[in-house]
């Protein structure tokens, strides 16, 4: 196994975990919160998706998909258009309301499906390369990458778990 199979079944997994804690829901159950600053399903996957879809789409020096395919418009949120939900006060995650779980995980599929070409025409030496020297140190590739999985599997991993508290209820 190389680093380019290494890194497409970790995203793989992640896919699994989206549409594990996705799959099925209500708008209602997308847009629940467990508490009045919790953040919702709806806001993590869309929050993991935007973040996985600017990094990816820089790294790899293309447009992202959240702006090639228009899911900007699709979603029609209350922000600027490249927000990421980074910093996002509990204010901002409320204001995240998804329509339905098709259009949450179309987005997903679209940001994961440029992330497979990508990452699949890797070899260990782009791994390298410094995609982000505002950082010390600067940030290579292959730590990029890491850091996207690590925060997608956390995100995904905190979805399962409100989805497993809403069908206890």
């Amino acid at each position: 196994m190389n680093s380019a199979d290494l890194l497409a079944d970790a995203f793989e997994r992640v896919r699994e975990a989206v549409h594990g804690a996705v799959e099925g829901l209500s708008p209602d159950d997308l847009n629940a919160r467990l508490d009045a600053d919790a953040n919702s399903i709806g806001w993590l996957v869309w929050h993991l998706s935007r973040i996985q879809d600017d990094h990816v789409a820089d790294a790899g020096e293309v447009e992202q998909v959240w702006f090639s395919q228009e899911w900007a418009a699709r979603f029609g949120l209350p922000f600027p258009k490249g927000a990421t939900g980074f910093g996002h006060s509990s204010r901002q995650v409320a204001a995240v309301q998804v329509q339905s779980a098709e259009l949450l995980l179309g987005y997903y599929d679209a940001v994961h499906e440029q992330t497979m070409r990508f990452v699949r025409g890797l070899d260990d030496a782009a791994l390298d390369r410094v995609v982000d020297e505002s950082w010390s140190p600067p940030v290579t590739l292959g730590v990029r990458l890491i850091s996207v999985l690590a925060d997608d599997l956390q995100h995904a991993g905190q979805a399962a778990f409100i989805r497993g508290s809403l069908e206890r209820r």
